[in-house]
């Protein structure tokens, strides 16, 4: 996700954090501090509401931590491919490959909110023990605050929509039922587009009454429906795409720069006034070496340029998209770790190249393909 910064590791799985994240934080800590807590525990000073608020609002974003950690750790125990795992201001997400069948697709997407679930239950005891048996009113309440939006954060994922874990039990459903994958992505898709549109109609009419959370079901419905449409799209490009080899839709040959050039010379080469963003490198011996962004070469300064070498800006061919032409394109990009294009190598050369153009082109030109799977 654009924005985000790396954060150590969970379980080994590479942790991220939105810049939204401590926006998140603060958002929270501030109406806790300022509204709710004043209205549960009444007549304490702001010295004592301040440092509630903030502990309550870092308690909810550990456990939206854990909620994801619970996708994370279960897809992985599962045999499924997990890239890393982003908390942001509307709750997380984790970048995992896709499950090989409806049962684990079930499994990973149900763990998330029923570790909500518990998470809420366990908060929700702990708040009560805390009033009842300790009299500590004000730790009972930032309990009792975490629980209550800990079983709500649960129960709104469970919704039938995508990307909610909702909408990805509602796709294991349906492709165990009609066993077509791509079918069931599109149905939770547009389920997801729906339910993203009333949720921001809902929003606006209570922005209009003057609730000021309505603000925040518009961000969350307009971020639902924008999810789940990509998700449609992909599932739609996937239909077309399947059954083809690498070697039908790549790019050949293949325009490519040298990665000892410093970046003036580099930009100056005839590859670089090309209409492609994105230029594969090659060392000295003609082999590719990586990936070079010239909208990234762009931002150096011009009087840095003549001092850096092209490969020190490039993405290391290790990180790149890489395949054989006999591959399938459909597997590739589902074991992909990064977007296209896709470096096509023979025997160690450049042979070929699949850029996201070439994928929209064959999709346009080929009818979906209806698969019928586990």
């Amino acid at each position: 996700m654009h924005g985000s910064a790396p954060l150590g590791r969970i379980f080994g799985i590479p942790l991220r954090v939105h810049w939204s994240a401590p926006v998140l934080v603060l958002f929270l800590g501030v109406g806790l501090a300022g509204q709710t807590l004043p209205a549960w525990v009444p007549g304490r000073s702001a010295a004592v509401y301040g440092p509630a608020g903030l502990v309550g609002a870092l308690l909810l974003t550990l456990s939206l931590l854990l909620h994801e950690t619970a996708h994370a750790v279960t897809a992985r125990r599962a045999g499924i491919r997990v890239d890393d795992m982003t908390v942001f201001a509307l709750g997380g997400v984790t970048r995992m490959g896709r499950a090989p069948s409806p049962g684990l697709q079930f499994t990973v997407a149900g763990i998330g909110p029923l570790t909500s679930l518990v998470l809420g239950g366990l908060s929700l005891a702990a708040g009560l023990g805390a009033q009842h048996a300790l009299r500590w009113t004000v730790p009972a309440a930032v309990l009792l605050w975490t629980g209550w939006t800990n079983l709500l954060l649960g129960v709104f994922n469970l919704l039938p929509a995508a990307p909610l874990d909702g909408g990805r039990i509602l796709q294991a459903a349906v492709w165990r039922r009609g066993r077509d994958r791509e079918r069931a992505e599109r149905v939770a898709g547009r389920v997801g587009q729906v339910g993203g549109l009333l949720l921001s109609v809902a929003g606006w009419f209570e922005f209009l009454r003057g609730v000021g959370a309505g603000i925040w079901l518009i961000v969350v419905g307009l971020f639902m429906w924008s999810s789940a449409l990509a998700e449609v799209r992909r599932a739609t490009l996937v239909a077309a795409l399947r059954g083809t080899r690498i070697g039908q839709v790549m790019t050949s040959p293949v325009a490519t720069g040298p990665d000892w050039l410093d970046l003036d010379r580099f930009l100056a080469e005839p590859v670089a006034r090309t209409h492609h963003p994105l230029i594969p490198v090659v060392d000295f011996a003609g082999r590719p070496s990586g990936l070079v962004d010239l909208r990234r070469l762009a931002t150096v300064p011009p009087g840095r340029r003549s001092g850096t070498r092209v490969r020190d800006l490039a993405t290391p061919l290790s990180e790149c998209v890489v395949a054989a032409p006999e591959d399938d394109l459909v597997e590739v990009l589902d074991h992909a770790t990064a977007r296209p294009p896709i470096l096509v190598l023979d025997d160690g050369r450049l042979i070929g190249i699949v850029t996201l153009e070439d994928l929209g082109r064959i999709a346009r030109t080929r009818p979906p393909t209806t698969t019928r799977g586990a």
